[in-house]
């Protein structure tokens, strides 16, 4: 085992940590910009392999990252479900919602969300060719969770009211939307595997709205479920999870989910994360994105400190949250030279 992500993943501290960054293919780069234009729009760019390709090769020719993700979006897997999907420019996703088990009930399920998710697969193989040998190529999908806050709400919220309110009032319902996001959750990222994805990373970004006991029933136990059936499936493939905003919820997180590394967001330190997290196996974080506007010698201190307190343990350098528009490329060359030991 060579490439850096995989052997950090499976426990190994490296005098280095590898690094890759959410939406590292993105707004940010002009050449991003170029191939989404000539897409189209944002879905059927997502949908045509070569661009898909295209656009998740940008960033690993432009800064020479250890990792690639796949290009592609989460609310993939609600349209491959029968749910109508579309962007508003400049207000984001829209779909058609599930209120009623009249609305559940027209959902499909097994191998139909495979008709329209084919060519995100296509994209997943086209990439085994095209990267560098020493590059790992993850795979992702939403959590159950965060992506249903989408689908009953049909659109994102900032306090994710519409799904706690159907979690409260008909939770039968809700828990039958939890439970078929799981089994396709798991039908998806195994054909992201099969197709050629190293490692599979699932994005919980509201996971910290849940709380107390719907904390453990609805981002735990499903990441658990999901986690157990794909190494059942791939029994060296690694996982990162991300419960986003977890705060003291992410203690444990590993042992409790099978999880090999749990990606830390920026409202905790790293020092934090070292204590609390990382003796369950390997973090993934956490500087934050604005940093990546800002730049100057504060990110190059903050990436430093960062590196040192998760010195003692696995660590994959990441941001706490996606990479913003208004970022300047610029700033991600001088992080990733920080990390590597170069400024």
């Amino acid at each position: 085992m060579t490439k850096t992500i995989l052997r950090a993943l499976a426990g190994e501290t490296l005098p280095t940590p590898p690094i890759w960054m959410m939406r590292q293919a993105g707004r940010y780069l002009p050449e991003y910009k170029a191939t989404r234009a000539q897409a189209g729009d944002f879905l059927s760019l997502c949908y045509n392999p070569e661009l898909a390709a295209e656009v998740t090769l940008q960033p690993i020719r432009r800064y020479g990252f250890d990792a690639a993700i796949l290009f592609a979006d989460i609310l993939l897997l609600p349209q491959a479900l029968g749910m109508d999907l579309w962007f508003v420019t400049g207000e984001g996703p829209r779909l058609s919602t599930i209120q009623s088990d009249a609305d559940f009930d027209k959902l499909g399920r097994g191998e139909m969300i495979h008709d329209t998710l084919n060519p995100i697969y296509e994209t997943v193989r086209l990439l085994r060719k095209q990267l560098p040998e020493e590059t790992t190529l993850i795979g992702f999908a939403g959590a159950p969770w965060t992506v249903a806050t989408y689908m009953i709400a049909g659109q994102g919220t900032k306090d994710q009211g519409p799904a706690h309110a159907l979690k409260a009032e008909n939770r039968e319902l809700f828990e039958k939307v939890i439970d078929r996001l799981t089994e396709s959750t798991i039908d998806y990222l195994t054909e992201q595997v099969k197709a050629g994805a190293e490692v599979v990373k699932f994005f919980d970004s509201w996971a910290g709205s849940l709380q107390g006991d719907d904390f453990d029933r609805y981002a735990k136990e499903p990441a658990r479920i999901i986690t157990g059936e794909l190494k059942s499936r791939f029994p060296d493939l690694p996982v990162i999870a991300f419960p986003r905003q977890a705060g003291d919820k992410y203690i444990g997180f590993h042992k409790a989910t099978g999880a090999d590394c749990v990606a830390l967001d920026d409202s905790v330190t790293a020092e934090w994360g070292a204590e609390h997290v990382q003796p369950g196996g390997c973090v993934q974080g956490n500087l934050a994105s604005s940093h990546m506007v800002t730049g100057g010698q504060t990110l190059v201190d903050e990436t430093k400190r960062i590196v040192k307190a998760f010195s003692k343990g696995p660590h994959i350098f990441n941001l706490g949250h996606g990479i913003t528009p208004d970022a300047d490329p610029e700033n991600v060359q001088l992080m990733i030279d920080a990390v590597r030991g170069k400024v």
